[in-house]
């Protein structure tokens, strides 16, 4: 089954290093013939929240928003890459999951925290966690740490070892069994 898994970046910052995550990750989800966009707050540009795009009249919401509601509505899960900033998630990434709420529901999120240092950002991801799980997007219970992100993938997002593409693997497997049963439910219908 053909699934469609937007890829949230979560740093904004001139040297990241979550793109190399991200790019890992987009490449591992299409090697599995899923369909993996970037969302990156640096390219989209995103203002600080002040509406969220459920506030707008019908068809007045900013083009940014309307094409992320649209990507958002064929979503079947959620990739979040997630930086460590002070123990906490970064600001760019809670403002770029703040403008959605409904987009989001009945539909899994996965969650990869990287740092430079040797916790792989887990500090961060437990309140990633929880704010997904408000969101409507729970996430899947396996998470994928990546520490010391600088060595661990180059640029490009090639691992520069064996451990993180098995790692990988495990975890997407996990996110794409939750991926087809949350979609197999959304059509019988949902809650509300």
């Amino acid at each position: 089954m053909s699934l469609v898994c937007p890829v949230i970046l979560g740093s904004v910052r001139a040297d990241r290093q979550g793109l190399r995550v991200a790019r890992f990750l987009i490449a591992q989800l299409e090697a599995r013939g899923c369909e993996a966009p970037l969302v990156d707050p640096m390219v989209l540009q995103l203002p600080l929240l002040d509406r969220m795009y459920k506030e707008y009249p019908k068809g007045e919401a900013p083009p940014v928003l309307e094409g992320l509601a649209t990507l958002y509505a064929r979503a079947d899960a959620f990739v979040v890459v997630s930086a460590e900033y002070n123990h906490a998630i970064p600001p760019a990434l809670s403002n770029t999951l703040d403008h959605f709420l409904e987009e989001y529901f009945w539909r899994p999120s996965a969650i990869c925290c990287y740092a430079a240092g040797p916790f792989g950002g887990v500090r961060a991801a437990m309140q990633l966690r929880a704010m997904l799980g408000e969101l409507g997007m729970p996430s899947i219970p396996a998470l994928l740490p990546v520490p010391r992100v600088g060595e661990a993938l180059d640029e490009a997002g090639t691992p520069t070892e064996d451990r993180l593409a098995k790692a990988a693997e495990r975890f997407l497997d996990e996110l794409a069994w939750y991926a087809e049963a949350l979609k197999a439910q959304r059509r019988k219908g949902t809650p509300y």
